[in-house]
């Protein structure tokens, strides 16, 4: 089977998981191809007259259109921390004012720095190591039914398993150091992926293997071809999912035992009742999450800029 034959069909699988988008981009009016010819040569695919902008002008407006509706519900949950803290409704060791967690953050900004690199860097790993055993997982469950009874029930039930309760044992046999926070990372983030991974690769149309077969594709160019590429979607999905999950692994392990981190600030502010420090704290947790939540997008947007999901416009309902 030739190269250039599998990657048609991949991609007509592609055009398929669009969800009909080139009919819902296509103008809908009968009067509309009549007004587009119409219109002057210099000015086809205008609108009102004037020069469409530049795609870097149009990213930057969908940019600063998605951007500026959190802005605002961040902004009103910002007034009403201030307010509720100058007014001291309640008492300033319980609820700080921004101000005080702005000093508390630059006044300890090399310490907070340092437990926020360790971490990030607990977090990252552990992420990468889940994404890679996840779906090593998700392609073993998808590809053999011995595997799939074999293995999913036990996925399952490690699922279930409080990872609170384990991450003590963790702290007895791997010690104080990095490793029992990874670990407990690559726990808590695991599950997503595998369960996005073989749901994905269990969504290729089964017409569609059969043309490859006939074709004289082997199980790895499908693989290639044809699952990876249709399962690409719903793995994202869950990697979305993991790589926060991957965060709240790495500070639960801090909890448990560690001498540096963030999780290991969160105990001592809490210990000693420094609301700002605690405050400054979450905060920085909470970007961690978001930084990388946000590079796992981008990395959506460059793998499957075909999905309808990534498309601007597209309409998820029928009204």
């Amino acid at each position: 089977m030739t190269e250039n034959s599998l990657d048609t069909a991949g991609r007509h699988a592609a055009a398929d998981q669009a969800g009909g988008e080139r009919a819902a981009d296509s103008p809908s009016s009968p009067g509309s191809a009549d007004a587009d010819s119409a219109r002057p040569s210099g000015m086809a695919g205008a609108t009102g007259g004037r020069p469409p902008r530049p795609a870097l002008g149009r990213r930057a407006a969908a940019f600063a259109d998605s951007l500026w509706r959190p802005a605002l519900v961040l902004a009103v949950l910002f007034a009403a921390w201030w307010f509720v803290a100058a007014q001291e409704y309640v008492p300033n060791y319980l609820v700080p004012t921004p101000g005080q967690v702005w000093e508390t953050m630059t006044g300890q900004w090399s310490e907070l720095a340092r437990h926020t690199l360790v971490t990030l860097y607990e977090t990252v790993l552990g992420f990468v190591l889940a994404a890679a055993l996840g779906l090593a997982t998700a392609v073993a469950i998808a590809y053999s039914r011995t595997l799939d009874k074999a293995l999913y029930p036990i996925v399952l039930f490690a699922q279930v398993i409080p990872k609170i309760a384990i991450a003590p044992l963790l702290v007895v046999w791997f010690g104080l150091g990095l490793t029992p926070k990874i670990i407990l990372a690559v726990l808590i983030a695991f599950f997503p992926v595998v369960i996005s991974g073989v749901a994905g690769l269990r969504s290729t149309d089964p017409e569609l293997l059969d043309l490859a077969a006939t074709m004289g594709a082997g199980p790895w160019r499908t693989f290639r071809k044809i699952r990876f590429p249709n399962a690409l979607p719903h793995l994202m999905a869950g990697l979305k999912v993991a790589v926060t999950l991957a965060v709240v692994g790495a500070v639960v392990g801090e909890f448990v035992g560690a001498s540096e981190g963030l999780g290991y600030v969160l105990l001592l502010a809490n210990g000693n009742l420094d609301a700002p420090l605690l405050f400054a704290d979450l905060i920085l947790m909470s970007a961690i999450g978001i930084v990388l939540f946000v590079l796992v997008e981008i990395a959506e947007a460059l793998l499957i800029p075909w999905h309808a999901s990534r498309r601007a416009g597209v309409s998820l309902t029928t009204s």
